[in-house]
């Protein structure tokens, strides 16, 4: 099965410049826990919930002056929409992360493969191990 039977299609995503309380509405809104973030056309990061949580509040950051930019992920992961889930699974498994974001041939990002949508896709078994993967302390 090829990734893009299996991802989210569209996904929103933010310039590091966004305040965190746009990001956390979009996530609310679109009931997701990360948002990737661009910059010139690329993508450059994502923010999570736990970024905000952990980077943010446990930190003790002005809120209202904090922005993506400043508690995002820095780099990117990513997968193709053609490539098979199981590479996209051992990407996931080797980098312990829960969301990939989706790529076209032209470098455009057109979803997010999630943890939650290969449990529609893909084996029980072979999703228990990918979460079991991602679960482990780093």
């Amino acid at each position: 099965m090829k990734v893009k039977e299996a991802m989210h299609k569209g996904v929103e995503w933010r310039e590091p410049t966004t305040p965190i309380s746009e990001v956390a509405k979009v996530m609310k809104e679109n009931d997701v826990g990360a948002v990737p973030i661009g910059e010139n056309d690329r993508l450059v990061g994502m923010i999570t919930d736990r970024d905000i949580a952990c980077r943010a509040v446990a930190n003790g950051m002005d809120l209202s002056k904090t922005t993506a930019g400043d508690v995002m992920t820095k780099g990117i992961i990513f997968c193709t929409e053609n490539e098979e889930v199981e590479d996209a699974i051992h990407l996931m498994e080797n980098k312990q992360i829960r969301r990939l974001p989706v790529i076209n041939d032209k470098k455009r990002m057109v979803g997010m493969l999630s943890l939650g949508d290969l449990s529609h896709s893909v084996s029980h078994e072979l999703v228990g191990e990918l979460a079991e993967a991602v679960s482990e302390h780093h």
